[in-house]
């Protein structure tokens, strides 16, 4: 991992992963309506919105800083035996270009794999191109959607290799 990113577990409640989440909900929700969400919207769209599963033994929760400073998130959260799914994966906008988006997913991944899923999932929307360019750069194929929501439209697999 180059030096000046940092990639670890981290509990999602704590005042980085919290301000963290925070900012990935303002993004994609503000994308989603085409104008800024709300700090009462971004409150209602975290308000019980299942992260505290994202903890071993059913998931896991990662902070990435770039020189010391909270510049990405994301999640895994294990569906069944054999699948984990890819949730809330984020990098702050002032840290995209850094080469830390590759480096959190195979950290995702790895830790998918420690939770002894051997298949990562995701669903994502279709506006957020940048996220869609990224999996299929790293091996995500387009797959049958595996759960419906109002902000799922497209679905992507991946099987994981154990190192």
């Amino acid at each position: 991992m180059p030096a000046n990113w940092d990639i670890r577990p981290e509990r999602y409640d704590m005042a980085d992963a919290t301000a963290l989440r925070r900012d990935y909900y303002d993004d994609v929700a503000s994308r989603y309506w085409r104008r800024p969400a709300t700090a009462a919207e971004i409150d209602e769209g975290l308000a019980h919105d299942g992260v505290e599963a994202l903890t071993p033994p059913t998931g896991q929760f990662l902070v990435g800083r770039f020189d010391g400073k909270p510049a990405a998130c994301g999640g895994v959260l294990l569906l069944d035996a054999e699948r984990a799914e890819l949730t809330r994966v984020f990098v702050r906008h002032a840290f995209r270009g850094t080469g830390g988006a590759p480096l959190l997913l195979a950290a995702l991944e790895a830790a998918a794999l420690e939770l002894g899923a051997r298949r990562m999932v995701l669903n994502t929307r279709l506006d957020l191109v940048e996220a869609r360019a990224l999996y299929t750069r790293h091996g995500y194929a387009e797959i049958p959607a595996y759960c419906e929501g109002p902000y799922m439209e497209i679905w992507y697999g991946k099987e994981l290799a154990a190192t």
